[in-house]
């Protein structure tokens, strides 16, 4: 018995594999000497760099955004909206639960990280 590969599947694979290579290829028109590799290792470049502070209150707004919107989908649902669905709740309120544990390890990892810096002796 000989196992015989379907070629219109195998045609398939191979241009689904094509398209996903095609987006590590190097853009068409853009000449070596017009990239300037040197600003996208140095933060002294042209680019501005976000603050630690801005980063972490963005995230934290992100966050919020993502309970409030949770909350709002689950009043909905409990006041019998038609439009809500209870799996868009779940997976609100999932998608909330997992970003506010995100967020719960990074504070305890900033937190940690204080406490073994305020610890070094001098």
């Amino acid at each position: 018995m000989t196992d015989r590969v379907d070629i219109n599947r195998l045609l398939v694979e191979m241009r689904s594999l094509k398209a996903q290579t095609q987006a590590f290829q190097k853009p068409q028109g853009i000449a070596p000497s017009e990239v300037n590799r040197g600003d996208a290792l140095r933060p002294e470049g042209n680019r501005e760099v976000p603050e630690f502070g801005d980063v972490m209150a963005q995230a934290l707004n992100k966050v919020n955004e993502t309970q409030k919107a949770s909350g709002a989908l689950q009043q909905a649902y409990e006041r019998g909206d038609p439009d809500v669905d209870i799996t868009d709740v779940m997976v609100a309120s999932q998608k909330s639960s997992v970003a506010f544990q995100a967020t719960l390890q990074v504070r305890n990892k900033l937190v940690e990280a204080y406490r073994d810096i305020m610890n070094m002796p001098i």
